[in-house]
């Protein structure tokens, strides 16, 4: 039982990994959407594109990791969500492999009408994409996944929890990104980004506010059990959830007026507010941002783990499967522990690097880049989208898809010999 639940805790945390870092990808492709035309919304995209290139195929990898943990240490469970929830389980793939393929191509076309498609194409799957998931996970939060799943099923996806949360989901995305960019725009020096990102993470803020008012209140007529739940044992994550969200809404109205007094008093957009003679921004507004982003990203973890407590120990609620009775035998489960510690020590000071790297801007600008990232108080000029833009680092992320896989099949024909 505590091997069971660990793994079901492991499977969690990367859900919340992927939530947090992938789900920002997700909303820089809507933000991408509602910039405008080719010349309003050439800035917004051009900090969008230079943020997610160096890191959104490497995000992905919290995604196939949860699907590894959950086909290996729960079959039964996942063999259930996938047979009944298959239809917008495959839109969301389809919407996945759409999203790269245009945010990739839009870089390598020339012509003006392709890179429209392919930024359509880019725009609208990370859009779909994150509504999808999101109703998958409101169809397992509301019990409408039967344990024995024999056939693909309407209902175990459409219902009224279901649609709130996917669209709870595609806010959160939106909220996340807008939040990042407003901390991506304070270290470029970029004051009008910023406040244009921090009005728009503020938007997002308060719409996904409501949808999570209204998802509690859907839960009211519809499932009084989780809803019963969500306000006891998870009540704690809860309410640090909304804590944050307010925390998050007051923090980038007072820094939108500390550093930039016009924008915040008549919604002007100023021209630059770096320090005069380096082009940076001081150095406080990037650990203000920096703060910014952490509770925005405990507020969404906050969600994810009161949905999981709620829950708990209930994989399937209203079936009766449960991490107990659905897990692997237990040497797999363990073996699955043992892994992952593993891979965290391998993989954790990686993404570290990643990310630091990408901070300093070293990943966009090649040689130029590393040079201007590594002189103290720089920061690089703007790059608009072209063929100039960095390219992702496919191989590396490809080859860790590929480990997790073979990982995932290793640990079950360990467990099938064991058991012989």
């Amino acid at each position: 039982m505590i091997a069971a639940d660990a793994v079901g805790a492991i499977l969690l945390a990367a859900v919340t990994l992927y939530a947090v870092l992938g789900g920002a990808d997700f909303g820089g492709g809507l933000w991408d959407l509602l910039a405008g035309g080719d010349r309003r919304g050439q800035a917004p995209r051009a900090l969008i594109e230079e943020s997610i290139t160096p890191v959104w195929e490497a995000n992905h990898v919290w995604l196939v990791f949860d699907l590894v943990i959950f086909w290996t240490a729960f079959p039964h469970a996942f063999a259930a969500v996938m047979t009944a929830a298959a239809l917008p389980i495959w839109l969301a793939a389809a919407g996945i492999v759409l999203r790269g393929a245009g945010f990739a191509f839009r870089k390598e076309v020339d012509r003006l009408s392709l890179q429209r498609a392919f930024g359509a194409a880019f725009a609208f799957s990370s859009l779909l994409t994150p509504f999808f998931m999101g109703t998958v996970i409101g169809g397992i939060a509301a019990g409408r996944i039967p344990g024995n799943a024999s056939h693909a099923s309407l209902a175990a996806w459409t219902g009224p929890t279901s649609i709130l949360i996917g669209l709870l989901f595609t806010g959160a995305c939106a909220y996340l990104a807008a939040v990042y960019l407003v901390g991506e725009a304070a270290r470029r020096g970029d004051q009008p980004m910023a406040v244009y990102f921090t009005r728009r993470a503020q938007a997002a803020g308060v719409v996904t506010g409501a949808l999570s008012l209204g998802t509690l209140l859907e839960l009211h007529s519809s499932d009084l059990a989780l809803l019963h739940r969500l306000t006891g044992r998870a009540l704690p994550l809860v309410i640090i959830a909304g804590l944050t969200g307010l925390a998050v809404l007051g923090l980038l109205e007072a820094g939108l007026r500390r550093r930039f007094p016009a924008a915040g008093g008549t919604g002007a957009v100023p021209a630059r507010a770096a320090v005069p003679g380096t082009g940076a921004v001081p150095a406080r507004a990037g650990r203000g941002a920096g703060a910014v982003r952490a509770l925005a990203a405990l507020g969404v973890a906050a969600v994810v783990w009161g949905w999981g407590i709620a829950q708990y120990p209930a994989l399937l609620p209203g079936t009766g499967v449960t991490l107990t009775n659905a897990g692997a035998p237990h040497a797999t489960l363990v073996a699955v522990i043992v892994v992952f510690v593993a891979l965290v020590v391998l993989i954790g000071p990686s993404f570290a690097l990643l990310f630091a790297l990408q901070s300093r801007q070293v990943l966009n600008g090649g040689e130029a880049g590393l040079a201007l990232a590594t002189r103290p108080g720089s920061s690089l000029p703007a790059v608009t989208p072209g063929r100039s833009a960095a390219r992702p680092p496919a191989g590396r992320s490809r080859a860790a898809v590929l480990g997790l896989v073979a990982f995932g099949a290793l640990v079950r024909a360990l467990a099938r010999r064991r058991n012989r």
